[in-house]
């Protein structure tokens, strides 16, 4: 009886001790809400443990002596910790290598008063800019360059003293009465250059009748051609603008000769077709020129031409046909100067006169086989004093030769 009721009193008794002892067993488990006077959440790591040098609690082991303000349980298990390098913060001073705190900035970016040298900061000498320094020669009065005030007024005027005038001031154009500058002038520009021998390079220009091509209105190539020929004879020319004087008088591609082979000197320098030019220099050089010199023992100094271009009819008479001279297609010769100094007047001459009879008489001889039409003293009382030639066109081909 008695050990059935102490069974049935330890089932209840069992139960009541459990909890005790559990109580018990965790007493020390929940931490108290002041730790560190900041609660749970305020725990620090053993690493922040606050240290106090010895000397400042009575121990005379010098600086390198720490003694925690943790008690001592709390101290002895922070120990193994203690013992490794604290790490600094990220971020921290420590960790940047400041050794200085730093102040902080009010926001307010300081400029020096010199402004900033990124030159000197490189290591490299200061470079004085190009407005600077022209900046400082007009402040010093030595401009290179035309300095002019009052821009965008009715008196712009040049500032500070004249530039003194070289080869460039002479383009842009001296100053003149008020300190107003003028345009300079190409033409006058272009002729100093020629004189002084100054190789200037140009673009070919469309106004050349060698540049242009044909099918844009530009020299036929039987034109170029005859000039070719022209320049193989030895002959000095230059191309002058077209001559046109309604539909009987004018020359599409005119030249004007001035000399031929071998120094002879055209005066005056003629305005002619290239076609009358080749035939005439052909017969200068293949046919007058040996003349001369089979007789004189010299060759021919200048030949004195007395008309080539001259918008006329034949013989200048009224009612006439329009003579070869209306289209530069003629040049006549009144004078035959020899490098002897001999002068051979294109004239009648008298009966001892053998050596000039002789010279004239071939010359109309020979020049029938480079014109169409040779006429000279004896054929009419027009052709007196002068030989004329011309390259007219006749449909059976006849050439009119007076001999």
């Amino acid at each position: 009886m008695g050990i059935a009721f102490v069974s049935r009193l330890r089932r209840p008794l069992g139960l009541l001790l459990a909890p005790a002892m559990l109580a018990a067993c965790s007493g020390g488990l929940m931490p108290p809400d002041d730790i560190d006077g900041g609660g749970v959440s305020a725990i620090q790591p053993v690493e922040v443990i606050s240290r106090v040098p010895a000397g400042e609690v009575g121990d005379t082991g010098g600086d390198a002596a720490y003694v925690s303000s943790e008690p001592a349980g709390r101290a002895a298990m922070a120990a193994p910790a203690r013992q490794q390098k604290r790490l600094p913060m990220i971020d921290s001073d420590e960790a940047m290598g400041i050794s200085e705190p730093v102040q902080a900035s009010s926001g307010v970016l300081t400029v020096p008063e010199g402004g900033v040298n990124m030159d000197e900061g490189l290591g490299v000498g200061r470079v004085e800019g190009l407005a600077e320094a022209q900046a400082n020669e007009i402040a010093e009065g030595s401009a290179s360059q035309v300095v002019v005030g009052g821009i965008g007024t009715d008196t712009p005027q040049q500032v500070g003293q004249p530039i003194p005038m070289s080869e460039g001031g002479a383009e842009l154009g001296a100053a003149e009465s008020g300190g107003y500058l003028r345009v300079p002038d190409k033409a006058a520009t272009r002729r100093r250059q020629a004189v002084e021998g100054d190789e200037v390079a140009f673009l070919p220009r469309l106004n050349n009748p060698m540049q242009v091509p044909e099918t844009m209105g530009g020299m036929p190539a039987s034109e170029r051609a005859c000039r070719q020929r022209l320049v193989k004879l030895g002959v000095k020319f230059r191309d002058v603008p077209r001559i046109s004087r309604g539909r009987s008088c004018g020359i599409d591609w005119p030249v004007e000769l001035s000399g031929l082979s071998g120094g002879i000197q055209i005066k005056p320098a003629a305005q002619v077709n290239c076609q009358i030019t080749e035939a005439f220099a052909r017969w200068v050089k293949q046919e007058l020129v040996p003349s001369t010199r089979t007789r004189y023992l010299s060759g021919v100094s200048a030949i004195h031409q007395m008309s080539s271009y001259s918008c006329r009819t034949m013989n200048s008479q009224k009612g006439a046909a329009m003579s070869e001279h209306a289209k530069g297609n003629a040049i006549d010769v009144g004078k035959i100067v020899l490098k002897t100094g001999k002068t051979i007047v294109i004239e009648k001459k008298g009966f001892f006169a053998f050596r000039e009879k002789g010279l004239l008489k071939s010359v109309r001889g020979d020049s029938c086989k480079y014109f169409s039409t040779v006429l000279g003293p004896g054929s009419d009382r027009f052709h007196k004093d002068h030989f004329h030639f011309d390259l007219r066109a006749r449909r059976s081909g006849y050439r009119h030769c007076s001999l």
